[in-house]
């Protein structure tokens, strides 16, 4: 028998609709309110991300000028182009990695504290309370990322094109297609549990997709965050706003944000399925 939902639930008390999107949004608020409380709880670990993130970016930025300064072509103003490149591109990795782990390390973490089951007796369904969990954690991932441009930003002392409307939409719309990479690793974790070194290897590969030549070679546009990354370097770089971009352009950035996203969920109920069928569900 499948978990129950929020509309089942709903029609068994006689609910109304406004009182089952009152329950969704005290189920998102309860998710972002738990999340902030363990942010604040393991604060060491946070701060720690966020120093180690932009650590890496400080050796590669100032040994990079020191490179172009011994090679007598100047400082910092000869990196030009590419040093925005860089800083735009480190942005959106910092937001993809968050929300990719985010997503596998909520599942490690509940099957850890042995809750991952009780979420199936949930009123509001397994899958809603991941859907939620992901949204929460997208909402993160936008304040971690916006944390390390503003650090980026200040030591290099460079200036980008940040308008939020058309920024925000096409951050969004980039890593979702990274979550959907999230939600298969997340059910094969349901299934063979740790799963740590291979999902580390991922970064490399978010790594590589968002530094993808989309430019040179359309058909990459077609692979999970490229179009995003291409996208968000136009805006951010050279100030393209989001309606000046092409309708082919902003079709592909919809639909491999649907296309990833949906893949990965269906992946993620059908390892889920699995993993209660052989009873490994609350294993850890």
């Amino acid at each position: 028998m499948s978990a129950p939902t929020v509309d089942d639930a709903a029609a068994a008390d006689g609910a109304q609709p406004d009182e089952r999107d009152a329950g969704v949004l005290l189920l998102v608020w309860t998710i972002l309110r738990m999340n902030f409380l363990l942010m604040v709880r393991y604060r060491v670990n946070f701060v720690a991300q966020i120093v180690g993130m932009y650590l890496f970016f400080a050796v590669i930025f100032f040994g990079g000028q020191a490179a172009v300064e011994n090679v007598g072509e100047g400082g910092i103003g000869s990196l030009g182009s590419t040093l925005d490149a860089l800083i735009v591109g480190w942005f959106l990795w910092t937001m993809a990695q968050s929300a990719y782990f985010s997503l596998s390390g909520e599942v490690t973490q509940e099957s850890r504290w042995g809750t991952l089951e009780q979420l199936y007796m949930s009123p509001y369904g397994f899958g809603t309370i991941m859907l939620t969990k992901v949204f929460v954690n997208m909402l993160l991932s936008l304040v971690m990322g916006g944390i390390m441009l503003a650090l980026i930003l200040l030591t290099t002392g460079r200036t980008l094109s940040l308008d939020v409307i058309t920024v925000l939409p096409i951050a969004v719309l980039a890593l979702l297609s990274v979550v959907g990479i999230g939600f298969v690793f997340a059910g094969l974790t349901l299934i063979y549990k740790k799963l740590g070194s291979v999902s580390q290897l991922m970064q490399f590969v978010i790594l590589g997709l968002v530094a993808a030549p989309a430019a040179e070679f359309s058909v990459l546009n077609l692979l999970p965050i490229t179009q995003g990354s291409a996208m968000l370097q136009e805006a951010m770089r050279n100030g393209v706003r989001l309606w000046e971009f092409s309708a082919v352009e902003l079709a592909v950035l919809v639909g491999t944000a649907v296309v990833y996203f949906s893949i990965g969920y269906v992946v993620f109920q059908l390892c889920s399925h699995v993993a209660r069928k052989r009873g490994v569900m609350g294993h850890y």
